[in-house]
């Protein structure tokens, strides 16, 4: 009867220190993204970007082999990749607390006893000096019988498995970043090639009108007037490069290289920009690798508090040791020196002046924080698709006008010219029309570079191509 009492308790006692893991709440998911509009709704639809080298849909050779030199060379991918190394290491640590420890030791010593000792070793008639040796093994487990054990690997292999997608949000992060500064730069040279054009033009407009003004048809004042929109639009020019440099050294920087010797080559965009499959709004919390760190962190936190309950059941360990004891080094290998001890040992704190209650009151504190962070990296991810998308469109849109600007103003500045070589208008005119017709084509480049920068934004809003699916595939090869 009193082993059918025992075993009720105990299985009492256990299903009190089990810890119900209660995913975080408040998140609502729409069912489609607001400002997926027109060309972008593909929200019917469960689509994905490539799962690898999702870059490769930019169809940019270039920027394929920078992103490879980037994953072998990168020193901030490596800092993460170490991070991740550690927690895995730490789960293993974690691990080893499941399994029973077997240890060994030797020892041989040479003693002298006090002559006035109450308890001579060897019996009252024992020499003062002697020889001591002793070889034992010694055996202990910790039987898990509230799941303290199991909660600590638990949340162990939760944090390794947070940071393995803190790593593949670093990897997407610098990918990203290198997409988007080799964009930006492929803006700066489109925007240095109208301006080596324009000032060229501009030259050449110079010359004119100095001829004109040789001739007496054209005044001082138009000279300087062009001279002036000359120099100031090679200024512009000189400004862009040396802005184009500095996201050269930016990308030598995130590829492993050393920005005294890289160097990328001046080169045309492609005007096209790839559709980026946006999918279901459900389907966002699977692809964020930030979104599964932080989930993965509120699982950590509630094994932690499971743990931190059942300081409040007594703990079972199972001891033993064995080996060999004898002062006469001889004849140490013999029967009679065999000694061993076995027993289990049931420990269990009955007074603590509240610093169990309290640790449990810390777990859920700091499972409250991170269910809270989870909500908070959930709503930043579904705000960042959103702000994406809206870019898009509305880029778009904004360089449609821009290039009808630009028309209007090519034509406005044929006009002008025309004008002003048959002495209707004067040069004022001109380098207004001028001037008008370089904002616009400026502006178009401008806005076409933002829609190309905002299409790798939403990639990264979007994951990248990543999912949860790649933590559970490599729990399963370990």
């Amino acid at each position: 009867m009193k082993r059918y009492v025992a075993a009720a308790l105990a299985l009492w006692c256990a299903g009190c220190s089990q810890v119900p893991v209660t995913p975080p709440g408040g998140v609502t998911v729409a069912a489609t993204f607001k400002e997926a509009k027109g060309a972008w709704t593909t929200a019917e639809t469960d689509v994905s970007l490539p799962s690898q080298a999702w870059w490769s849909i930019f169809q940019d050779a270039e920027l394929n082999a920078l992103e490879e030199q980037l994953l072998q060379n990168s020193p901030d991918l490596a800092t993460a990749l170490a991070r991740y190394q550690q927690a895995r290491a730490a789960t293993d640590v974690l691990r080893a607390a499941q399994s029973p420890s077997l240890g060994t030791s030797a020892n041989v010593q040479r003693n002298r006893q006090s002559e006035r000792r109450p308890l001579r070793v060897l019996g009252p008639n024992s020499p003062n000096e002697y020889n001591s040796a002793t070889f034992g093994l010694d055996f202990a487990y910790e039987v898990d019988l509230w799941g303290r054990v199991r909660q600590q690997v638990n949340a162990g292999v939760a944090q390794e498995q947070a940071a393995q997608a803190d790593l593949a949000a670093a990897k997407l992060a610098l990918q990203v970043q290198l997409a988007d500064t080799l964009i930006a730069l492929r803006g700066m040279d489109e925007e240095s090639r109208l301006l080596r054009e324009t000032v060229a033009a501009y030259a050449r407009n110079v010359e004119m009108i100095e001829r004109r003004h040789q001739n007496g048809i054209a005044s001082g004042l138009d000279v300087a007037r062009a001279q002036v929109q000359l120099e100031s639009t090679r200024s512009q020019m000189q400004q862009v490069q040396g802005q184009r440099a500095v996201l050269e050294h930016a990308i030598a920087a995130l590829t492993g290289a050393n920005a005294s010797n890289f160097s990328i080559t001046p080169k045309a965009i492609s005007v096209t920009t790839p559709l980026i499959p946006v999918g279901l709004p459900s389907t966002l919390l699977q692809r964020r690798p930030d979104i599964a760190a932080a989930q993965l962190r509120v699982t950590a936190a509630a094994a932690r508090l499971g743990m931190a309950k059942t300081a409040f059941f007594p703990t079972l360990n199972l001891n033993a040791s064995a080996g060999l004891q004898s002062s006469d080094l001889a004849k140490f290998v013999e029967m009679p020196n065999l000694y061993w001890v076995l027993g289990p040992t049931l420990a269990l704190n009955l007074l603590d002046g509240g610093r169990r209650k309290a640790q449990i009151a810390d777990a859920e504190a700091v499972l409250d924080e991170n269910g809270q962070r989870y909500r908070t990296v959930v709503l930043s991810a579904f705000q960042q698709v959103e702000d994406q998308l809206a870019l898009l469109v509305q880029y778009g849109e904004a360089a449609k006008a821009d290039s009808l600007a630009a028309t209007s103003a090519q034509r406005a500045l044929e006009l002008a010219s025309k004008r002003y070589q048959q002495g209707v208008i004067n040069q004022i005119e001109v380098i207004v029309a001028q001037t008008a017709y370089l904002q616009a084509q400026r502006s178009t480049l401008d806005l076409n570079t933002k829609h190309r920068r905002a299409t790798v934004q939403l990639v990264r809003a979007l994951g990248g191509g990543w999912s949860t699916d790649q933590i559970t595939a490599q729990a399963k090869t370990e």
